[in-house]
C-alpha cells in the first residue's frame, strides 16, 4: 500500500475511525509529518485537533540510533537497554536530554502561538503521526497524553514497522495502522510524495482547525513523568 501523500493517507485512515467521531475526543498530531495527517482525520470526524510535541534522543555522532524521547508535561521515554548497548554515558544522556528540551520547547511554543492546549480530562486522545518507525516518539506521544488526563489512548498510523507497533500496545489502549510491511525500510518509501513539512504548513493547518473548534483551556497541571521502554 503506497499512498499518494499525507493528506491521502489521513483520508484513508478516517476510513478505519468512525467510532472515534463526537464529544470527548480529540486528535493529536506529532509535528510536523503528523500535522498534514491528522488534520483529515480531525476534520472528517469533526473533533479538535492539537499537537502533541515530542523530541528523539539519539546517540552521539550516531543520529540513526535512537535511544528514547522527550515530551511535552516533562515526559521522558528511555530505552535503557540502547543506552547500555550504544555505550551512552550519563553526561552525554543529560546533555541530549537537555537539548532536546529546550528545542522541544520552542517548537511547542511556534506551534501553539495564541492557541492553548487542548483540554484532555477524562477525552479520548487519538495521536496521528505519517509513519512508525523506531517508536519512542509515539511512546512519549502516549505519555504526553496521559499526563494531559486522557482517560483513553489511540495510536493511529498510516504504515509502520511491526515490531515498533506490537510494542506500542503497552502503552496505548489501542493501535490502528493501516499498513505494516515487511521488510520495512523507511517511511518516506511508502508515500509518493514525501516533501518535507514546513513550520509554516503546521501553523497554517492549526489556525484552520481552530477557526471551527472552540478551544477549552486546560485545567489540568503541568506534570513530570519517566517513562522505561525496551526496544522502542
Amino acid at each position: 500500500m503506497v499512498y499518494v501523500d499525507r493528506c491521502d493517507a489521513g483520508r484513508r485512515l478516517t476510513e478505519r475511525l468512525p467510532a472515534l467521531s463526537g464529544s470527548g475526543v480529540v486528535v493529536l498530531a506529532l509535528p510536523r509529518g503528523g500535522v498534514p495527517v491528522a488534520y483529515p482525520v480531525a476534520a472528517t470526524l469533526r473533533v479538535p485537533l492539537d499537537v502533541v510535541v515530542v523530541r528523539k534522543l539519539t546517540v552521539p555522532d550516531q543520529p540513526w540510533l535512537v535511544f528514547g524521547a522527550v515530551g511535552e508535561e516533562g515526559v521522558r521515554v528511555i530505552d535503557e537497554d540502547m543506552v547500555a548497548d550504544a555505550v551512552v554515558s550519563e553526561p552525554e544522556r543529560l546533555a541530549v536530554t537537555r537539548e532536546q528540551g529546550e528545542l522541544l520547547r520552542r517548537s511547542a511554543a511556534r506551534y501553539r502561538r495564541d492557541h492553548p492546549c487542548r483540554a484532555l480530562d477524562g477525552a479520548t486522545a487519538v495521536i496521528v503521526d505519517d509513519g512508525l518507525a523506531t517508536g519512542a516518539s509515539a511512546h512519549a506521544a502516549c505519555a504526553v497524553a496521559r499526563a494531559r488526563g486522557a482517560v483513553r489512548v489511540v495510536f493511529a498510523v498510516p504504515v509502520g514497522a511491526y515490531q515498533p507497533i506490537r510494542a506500542l500496545a503497552a502503552v496505548a489502549d489501542a493501535i490502528v495502522c493501516l499498513h505494516t510491511p515487511q521488510p520495512f525500510g523507511s517511511i518516506r518509501l511508502w508515500y509518493m510524495d514525501f516533501a518535507e513539512v514546513t513550520d509554516l504548513e503546521v501553523c497554517a493547518l492549526l489556525d484552520s482547525a481552530a477557526e471551527n473548534q472552540p478551544v477549552p483551556r486546560r485545567s489540568v497541571p503541568s506534570g513530570t513523568g519517566v517513562v522505561g521502554a525496551a526496544g522502542i
